[in-house]
């Protein structure tokens, strides 16, 4: 979906979700799987780190709890309701909330140490275009990680049922796919998998 319509209705649908998504979700386990499965990036306690499509907050959860006093979160989402419903669970100041898309982030050229796509990149209509925003604010040596803890077949099944338009359509590709997307972007893949468990595709900004 490209058109500014399609992305009114699909701002729509994850407001509308908001109301629903963490009832549908062990919290508690969700947050210890997210930290122990967080420590395969090396994540330094100062970094920068900017959670797109952070939505209610549970990547960000994970990520306060491996970042020292110094380290800092952009946490970004399309939908306004998300983003307060995030809020209301999480008061740190680490954090800066931001409404916007993965095109537009709110971070200067060369200024982050990592990008973190947590279970959003097959909501993204342009993914080449999410890519190159992506190189614009990794600093050299950066890092950037497309994640999901289902399998690729299991989140297009679950889009693919559902009624609504705005997502039912939004599909992920295989990761090497993907890594090509990021390597002609001007990353270098570093990790690219995917299992009956999970898909990943890291790579860094040379």
């Amino acid at each position: 979906m490209s058109t500014q319509a399609s992305q009114t209705d699909k701002t729509a649908f994850f407001d509308d979700l908001s109301n629903r998504w963490d009832s549908k979700l062990d919290l508690t386990a969700l947050h210890a799987r997210l930290v122990h499965e967080l420590q395969q990036f090396a994540i330094q306690p100062h970094e920068h780190v900017i959670d797109v499509g952070c939505g209610t907050g549970n990547m960000t959860q994970a990520l306060l709890a491996l970042l020292g006093t110094s380290g800092r979160i952009t946490a970004v989402d399309v939908s306004a309701a998300m983003i307060a419903r995030a809020q209301n669970k999480i008061s740190d100041s680490r954090v800066s909330w931001h409404v916007g898309d993965a095109l537009h982030l709110p971070n200067q050229d060369s200024s982050v140490d990592r990008v973190m796509y947590f279970q959003v990149w097959p909501h993204f209509d342009d993914t080449k275009a999410v890519a190159q925003e992506c190189w614009r604010v990794l600093k050299p040596g950066g890092c950037l990680h497309i994640w999901h803890i289902d399998s690729r077949e299991r989140i297009n099944q679950i889009h693919a049922g559902i009624s609504n338009p705005a997502v039912a359509s939004d599909w992920l590709d295989p990761a090497s796919e993907t890594a090509q997307v990021l390597q002609d972007a001007g990353l270098i893949s570093n990790h690219v998998s995917e299992s009956e468990k999970h898909y990943l595709v890291s790579a860094y900004k040379p």
